[in-house]
């Protein structure tokens, strides 16, 4: 219940249609019993054939009465809504400003099917949330109490008898059902979340597995997939249907028992047979207002894990458009220096450290290359050096100010990034261009194009999804010009030509050396051409430094660098 807490805290921010609607709700509700209890009234009292200007009053306020419900429903339901609404705005608003920071490291906890279904199906779900959880027992009760009221002035017994019936129909029956609502909503929901995921990973790997002859093999687990959804779906819809059933077969019994109670009241001389159809009328009309909380269990176990499963994507506060923790911003008008402190990281749900006791100085305006073999931790660096993630032990300062006291967006606007894998969006050169920075001129991004060798791509040029119909190079000539486009003083590259021929790398390195001259420098690799000109080589081994220096001295030390440059040279001259 804890995460339905915050939910409602999002909630009560439009307490003006909150109350709106409950007060047009209570009068929807008290109108329909006064509707019925009328007619009723008027059946009785024109069985006794009285003046006819009885009648007409009586009739009249049967009218009015109606009149009323139906407007005092329709503006229920346009404020009910509305408030819906409006809450999921702010959900999804408050939800994605803080997906967004953990976004480049959720892929490592969440898969992306199951992520999908949490954030769309999840918060779909809390729409009900107000509309099915939050007002209408607040409703219930309040008409429920006006009508025993009422009764009692009448008949006290048969006053009870509502009584009893509220608290099982309202309380006890949806209580019990509840219980076993549970575990069906959580499968459910794993189910979507599987066959989600099952669906993307079909779809993302359809040609290598139909190159490899196992489309077959995943397609019949994808049904597989699918008919346990179903299958908890309709375990979902009986467990409802039955719910529903049940709830209504106690209200009508508590009807039939209003009416035999209220015969023998007659027949005993304690009540007035004239008012006996009226209460038997008031007893059907209250109860229909209850058959909606039928269904109170299952839309509150839906919302209660829906809010569950997103708090545990973006944590306890997730869900709030609340605060946010005041962070320092890096404010740069040139290059800054970068230093490494004993840092130490291990990526979580992992036993073994990536990184073990890191530390490098990158002064302004240099020019620092780490290479080391796959898997020695270079990426992790970079990362770090993003706030992607945060050591565990040790600092990393940019001109002096922690980077755990810096905001992600402050850093990432000061740096050109170019990774392993960079994202293309599906439309023109142009369009991927454009994400550099605002109010780029088309003469620019030519001129960009030409350095990176894609002068013979215009700018409308058609990118497919992903950047499919582009080779990896042009992929990663792309991304390089993209970063050149942006020009910031910040340079981190992982591996940004390794998908070139040397031409070309030794071409698009002259550019990004020219622009970047007085930039701080930062390039991952573990090819080791091209990096004579490094102010510093930092060697890295099993997530430790194993040497630093610059090209010449490294290469006189006949160590570590030294053996993987003559293993590069032996590989190149046998190909």
């Amino acid at each position: 219940m804890r995460d339905l807490a915050i939910v409602m805290r999002v909630l009560l921010m439009e307490k003006k249609d909150i109350l709106l609607s409950i007060l047009f709700g209570f009068i929807a509700g008290i109108t329909a019993v006064g509707l019925f209890s009328s007619s009723g009234y008027l059946i009785s009292k024109s069985a006794l054939a009285p003046p006819i200007y009885t009648l007409i009053i009586l009739v009249s306020v049967v009218k009015l009465l109606g009149i009323i419900s139906a407007i005092s429903r329709y503006g229920e339901r346009y404020f009910s809504h509305r408030a819906t609404f409006t809450m999921l705005s702010y959900l999804r608003v408050s939800f994605y400003e803080r997906l967004e920071p953990k976004a480049p490291r959720i892929f490592q906890k969440y898969r992306s099917g199951d992520l999908l279904a949490r954030i769309v199906g999840d918060v779909e779900t809390l729409q009900n949330f107000f509309l099915r959880v939050f007002y209408p027992p607040i409703v219930i009760i309040l008409v429920c109490l006006c009508t025993f009221l009422f009764t009692a002035y009448y008949s006290i017994y048969i006053a009870m008898i509502l009584i009893i019936g509220l608290i099982l129909t309202v309380f006890i029956v949806p209580t019990l059902f509840a219980l076993k609502q549970r575990n069906i909503n959580r499968n459910v929901r794993l189910m979507r979340g599987k066959l989600s995921t099952d669906a993307t990973e079909f779809l993302y790997g359809f040609r290598d597995l139909k190159m490899y002859q196992q489309l077959k093999r995943k397609e019949e687990e994808l049904y597989q997939s699918s008919d346990r959804y179903i299958q908890e779906q309709e375990k979902d819809g009986i467990h409802q249907l039955f719910s529903e059933a049940v709830n209504t077969f106690v209200s009508l019994f508590v009807s039939w028992v209003v009416l035999l109670v209220g015969a023998y009241l007659v027949s005993d001389g304690q009540l007035d047979g004239i008012f006996l159809a009226m209460l038997v009328m008031i007893s059907l009309t209250v109860f229909e207002n209850t058959s909606s909380m039928a269904a109170f269990s299952s839309h509150l176990e839906d919302s209660r894990q829906a809010a569950t499963r997103l708090e545990s994507v973006v944590g306890k506060e997730s869900l709030e458009k609340g605060k946010k923790h005041q962070m320092e911003q890096l404010s740069l008008h040139d290059a800054p220096s970068i230093e490494i402190k004993n840092i130490t990281f291990t990526f979580p749900g992992e036993s073994d450290s990536t990184l073990k006791n890191i530390s490098a100085l990158f002064p302004k305006g240099s020019k620092t290359a780490i290479v080391g073999p796959s898997g020695s931790g270079k990426s992790t660096i970079m990362q770090l050096l993003l706030r992607i993630y945060l050591p565990d032990q040790g600092e990393i300062c940019f001109n002096g100010k922690p980077v755990r006291r810096l905001a992600e967006e402050s850093i990432w606007e000061n740096t050109n990034v170019i990774l392993q894998a960079n994202h293309f969006f599906y439309g023109t050169i142009r369009d991927n261009l454009c994400i550099a920075k605002d109010n780029l001129a088309d003469e620019e991004m030519l001129k960009v194009l030409e350095k990176v060798k894609l002068q013979h791509f215009s700018l409308d040029h058609q990118v497919l999804e992903k950047g499919e119909n582009l080779s990896g190079g042009q992929k990663q000539r792309l991304a390089i010009a993209r970063a050149m486009l942006k020009n910031a003083p910040i340079w981190l590259l992982d591996e940004p030509t390794s998908s070139m021929d040397a031409l070309t790398e030794s071409v698009i390195n002259h550019h990004l050396f020219q622009q970047a001259k007085n930039d701080t420098f930062i390039l991952i690799s573990h090819r080791l051409t091209g990096l004579e000109r490094m102010d510093q080589i930092i060697v890295m081994e099993k997530g430790v430094v194993v040497e630093k220096g610059t090209f010449n001295e490294l290469m006189d030390k006949k160590g570590y660098f030294y053996e993987m440059k003559q293993i590069e040279k032996s590989v190149f001259l046998s190909e």
